[in-house]
């Protein structure tokens, strides 16, 4: 079954990058239900890299401000929470758990660069899942990546190992932008059909 145009528009024709948000905050209970949706999305052997630090509090947004290139700052800093979307290197420890194939892990573990290059593009992926599904959830999303991702990970990271991919500011978007959206490419411009 498809999603009717409703849906459609919610989640692709009608949905923009916010350009303010409004005062209604987004509560723990709403960051749970929006994890248990992008956690259900396909990703390579189900290796389930991403990792996610939602920054809920002004401290913690303090924190995050010295990082940001200055066109970032201020459209952070009013967001109500700001995900810091990353990727576990040391993915496939979890892979037993999360794959039934014998020796998964393994072939991870042996290469590093194979290592590497799955935990990044399946963590966008995942990224990827969370905008979609915060539109799905009414929430606006603004992804970010003017940020020095060395400052990022050591002051939100370390201890967890992680690598920072990209900031995802998230919250109810204080009405439309007053601007059209910006040009995307055509089919024949972007796709081939072989």
């Amino acid at each position: 079954m498809a999603l009717d145009d409703a849906g459609l528009d919610l989640l692709f024709r009608n949905a923009r990058t916010p350009v303010a948000w409004n005062d209604r905050p987004v509560g723990s209970d709403t960051l749970r239900q929006l994890y248990d949706l992008v956690r259900l999305g396909p990703t390579s052997g189900n290796c389930c890299p991403a990792r996610f630090v939602f920054l809920t509090t002004e401290g913690a947004r303090e924190r995050l401000r010295p990082a940001l290139s200055a066109g970032n700052v201020q459209r952070m800093m009013t967001a109500p929470v700001t995900v810091i979307v990353a990727h576990d290197p040391l993915f496939f420890d979890r892979m037993d758990t999360l794959n039934p194939q014998a020796h998964v892990r393994q072939w991870f573990a042996a290469d590093v660069g194979l290592a590497e290059e799955t935990a990044q593009r399946n963590g966008t992926l995942q990224g990827g899942y969370m905008i979609m599904a915060a539109r799905a959830l009414g929430l606006s999303a603004l992804p970010l990546s003017g940020f020095d991702a060395a400052m990022v990970e050591d002051a939100f990271l370390a201890d967890q190992g992680w690598q920072a991919n990209f900031l995802l500011c998230l919250g109810y978007c204080d009405g439309p932008p007053d601007t059209a959206r910006a040009p995307r490419l055509g089919f024949d411009d972007a796709c081939v059909i072989v």
